[in-house]
């Protein structure tokens, strides 16, 4: 008992702080982290941040009614991405590869793509004006590369593009598929640097391959090197037929719109001459593959998209071979769509991009969508930059065809 006493002596923090020794504080702030790693105080703080969270979702109204800073409201979008977190993470590592399998189950049990109109219509066949007043000047709707504090915003397009084509090991003469071209950032980047390539671009939007064909011709690139294909990949009614003995196929941010991989994945296989190459870009997290299902994004920005884990391709490609493996740190990313959001508010101040929203969404709706479209940048911003960058994540990937 002179033991038990003793100790509860010295481990007992006094009522009279002039009796505190070190030793007091020592014990009380190990005890503290004791309580703050159990499993009780985890679930309390992972109900407080799901209550929280939800909150947040139903405050998007009063959002955009401009009721809230932007500090405020990028607090909120990290509250739900801490909170989508929870969700994600199961009991044990068993019950994580579990959870993933039952997805990847799924994705190669599914078409290659679903509700294509849906998200060709959120963001496709959206009017040129509008991106040319919200991307850089090289139209890349994808993450930028900074790799010194000095890039700016428009050298950060560029240094992405050149990584592409280093990592990809593009050379003048090769025959070049740019699968989802969008509006050409690569493509068009091709053709200025690799004059003597041969480039397919495959989009499913009419108006981007007239803005592509017509933006060559101005900057006098060679057009006839210059062939665009619009059809849905996932069903191209025989307009890809004529894809064989291509080079190289790159896609950039269009796998993540995709569900079945291994039936793409094939697909593309058959447009490259034996040995040919695969470059993919894609978002993705580092552990964790979900769906876009339910839920302000997924309404109005992202139906039925998915986000791949960093090694989600990797049980798809049957057709190919890993030759290497790239991260890049989603502070890229949230640089990126920090940058989209400065151009979409000089240009709402400015007036220009007012009457382009009327004519995307209709007289009368303007304001409504420009802060649908603030909205989905600072997501995306606080997305990626979350935990410094090394949650989300951009990957790139070079595959050879078996």
């Amino acid at each position: 008992m002179k033991i038990v006493d003793y100790t509860r002596s010295v481990l007992t923090m006094p009522n009279d702080y002039e009796k505190v020794r070190p030793h007091h504080i020592i014990f009380a702030i190990c005890g503290l982290k004791i309580v703050a790693s159990s499993t009780i105080y985890r679930k309390i703080s992972e109900k407080i941040l799901s209550v929280m969270s939800g909150l947040t979702e139903s405050f998007i109204p009063l959002v955009q009614l401009g009721f809230f800073p932007d500090f405020i409201i990028r607090w909120g979008i990290r509250l739900q991405l801490r909170d989508h977190l929870n969700i994600l993470r199961a009991e044990s590592v068993e019950q994580e590869m579990k959870d993933k399998m039952k997805i990847i189950d799924k994705l190669k049990n599914s078409p290659i793509a679903i509700k294509t109109d849906e998200a060709n219509d959120q963001h496709y066949e959206v009017p040129a004006k509008f991106y040319d007043l919200c991307l850089g000047p090289r139209k890349k709707y994808s993450s930028g590369l900074w790799p010194k504090p000095s890039t700016t915003f428009e050298e950060s397009e560029v240094e992405m593009l050149n990584k592409y084509c280093e990592l990809a090991g593009v050379k003048d003469g090769m025959n070049i598929v740019d699968l989802g071209c969008g509006w050409g950032s690569l493509t068009l980047h091709l053709a200025e640097n690799y004059p003597n390539a041969k480039i397919t671009g495959i989009s499913n939007s009419n108006s981007q391959r007239e803005y592509i064909l017509s933006t060559a011709a101005a900057r006098k690139y060679n057009v006839s090197n210059i062939t665009i294909i619009t059809c849905n990949v996932a069903d191209d009614k025989g307009a890809l037929d004529a894809l064989k003995g291509n080079d190289l196929v790159m896609t950039v941010e269009m796998f993540e719109h995709m569900k079945n991989y291994e039936t793409l994945m094939k697909k593309i296989n058959s447009w490259l001459k034996p040995h040919g190459r695969l470059f993919v870009h894609i978002f993705t997290h580092k552990t964790f593959t979900y769906e876009f299902e339910e839920g302000w994004m997924s309404r109005n920005f992202f139906t039925g998209g998915t986000m791949p884990s960093d090694d989600l391709l990797l049980y798809f490609a049957n057709e190919f071979a890993i030759v290497d493996h790239w991260r890049v740190n989603g502070q890229n990313y949230e640089k990126t769509s920090n940058g989209w959001l400065n151009y979409l508010d000089r240009s709402w101040k400015s007036g220009e991009l007012k009457p382009v929203l009327a004519d995307a969404y209709g007289a009368g709706k303007e304001r409504e969508w420009y802060v649908n479209w603030r909205l989905f940048f600072l997501a995306c911003a606080e997305l990626w930059g979350l935990n410094e960058g090394q949650e989300w994540i951009v990957s790139l990937y070079l595959f050879e065809r078996k």
